[in-house]
């Protein structure tokens, strides 16, 4: 294949990296390649969505770490905003706006794929720059809104040990394997045949029912206020209902309510089935057809304002499993026939477009990847160039490091 190797699509040469630990290794990506795709990423844009194709990937997350950055640095963006909940977004801007505790602590009820030596560094460096920028710094926000996390669990349980511990046993019965849904998601734990068995969701409304027959309302409003939170949380999960675009218009939603009330540039990290800027068809439900994302909304809001960009990979070992070469339909299979550590494509330029354009399936390692399945592991577009605007292809991976 011819290589693309000019204006349009760039290649990286080798680069190390810092060894402060607030500076992300840089991987196969040069810093002048790096402020090059900055530039072109932010010129006339209010929302970028930076999305990579899996979440275990040290090199990914470090290319949109890095990009996110020079977005902040040099080009004004001064908003983050996460695929998590509102609580928890908001515990990590209190760290990076007053330094309250430490990176790797305020990531404690974190969703389980930020909770890595890599997304503490980013929060270090968020911090790091607020203090030298008081009257302009970076906030972060997170697109769910308020969920259970693990502390209702404790505090239901507390309640009912100090006022009917002769139904604890019972109580803990449901409480005690869905909790584990807030470390690995119930869909995850069915794919890699740890679940228990019975529906997190049933096991949540039978809580709640037993919590109702225990206590009266005006004497526990708080402790079935919590255990509402834990049953909507199982009901509204992947396995608890599949996939919703009512979610995709909740998340999309609160990114642009969020960008209209501070007038803030925006910049999102997620999933590329989330930031495509197209419906995409999921690898988790592929008979549903295309789907609306986050990302495909944003576009019809803001139009050429919202910049899709897919970070992809070739081959690696992601820790979770050995990911092999793709199957030779996928995008990931065509940029990878050159054997350049990484290179990039501009979509919007005309004659790359020409070329790259067409009905496309992008490889994705989510949480119940299986490699024996990798040629079913894909989501689809209709157009590559409408769903991304920039692809960054990184030809091998390695694991991202787990916080303990």
């Amino acid at each position: 294949m011819k290589n693309d190797t000019a204006a349009p699509h760039g290649s990286f040469p080798s680069h190390t990296g810092s060894s402060d630990p607030q500076q992300a290794d840089v991987g196969p990506l040069s810093d002048a390649t790096l402020d090059e795709l900055a530039e072109k990423i932010a010129a006339a844009t209010t929302i970028v969505g930076i999305g990579e194709s899996t979440r275990f990937s040290r090199e990914t997350f470090g290319v949109r770490d890095q990009l996110f950055r020079r977005l902040v640095q040099r080009h004004g963006f001064r908003a983050l905003a996460i695929q998590d909940s509102v609580s928890v977004a908001a515990g990590l801007d209190r760290y990076v706006q007053a330094g309250e505790g430490g990176a790797a602590s305020a990531l404690d009820g974190a969703w389980r794929p930020w909770r890595t030596v890599e997304m503490a560094a980013a929060l270090e460096w968020i911090r790091a720059f607020n203090r030298e920028h008081p009257n302009d710094p970076v906030r972060i926000f997170g697109v769910n809104p308020v969920q259970a996390q693990p502390e209702d669990y404790d505090a239901v349980l507390d309640h009912v040990r100090g006022s009917a511990p002769e139904r604890l046993a019972e109580v803990a019965s449901h409480l005690a394997p869905i909790r584990t849904a807030h470390h690995t998601a119930e869909h995850v734990q069915r794919a890699r045949g740890m679940h228990p068995g019975r529906p997190f969701a049933d096991h949540a409304r039978d809580a709640l029912a037993l919590i109702r027959s225990l206590f009266d309302a005006d004497h526990a409003d708080s402790i079935l206020e919590r255990m509402r939170m834990i049953v909507d949380f199982h009901e509204r999960s992947v396995a608890g209902r599949g996939l919703s675009t009512d979610d995709v218009a909740v998340w999309a939603g609160a990114i642009g309510d969020y960008q209209r009330r501070t007038g803030l540039r925006v910049v999102y990290w997620d999933g590329i089935g989330h930031t495509s800027a197209t419906a995409v068809t999921s690898p988790l439900a592929p008979e549903r057809g295309p789907q609306p994302s986050e990302g495909s909304l944003l576009r019809k809001w803001y139009g050429a304002q919202y910049v899709s960009v897919a970070i992809g990979f070739h081959h690696g070992d992601l820790g979770v499993a050995v990911v092999p070469e793709p199957a030779g339909d996928l995008i990931d299979a065509r940029l990878g026939e050159t054997d350049l550590a990484a290179h990039w494509l501009d979509l919007r330029r005309d004659e790359v477009r020409r070329r790259w354009d067409g009905p496309a399936k992008a490889r994705v390692i989510s949480g119940v990847y299986d490699p024996s399945r990798d040629a079913d592991e894909y989501l689809a577009v209709d157009s590559l160039a409408d769903a991304f605007d920039v692809l960054i292809h990184i030809r091998r991976v390695t694991p991202v490091r787990w916080l303990p």
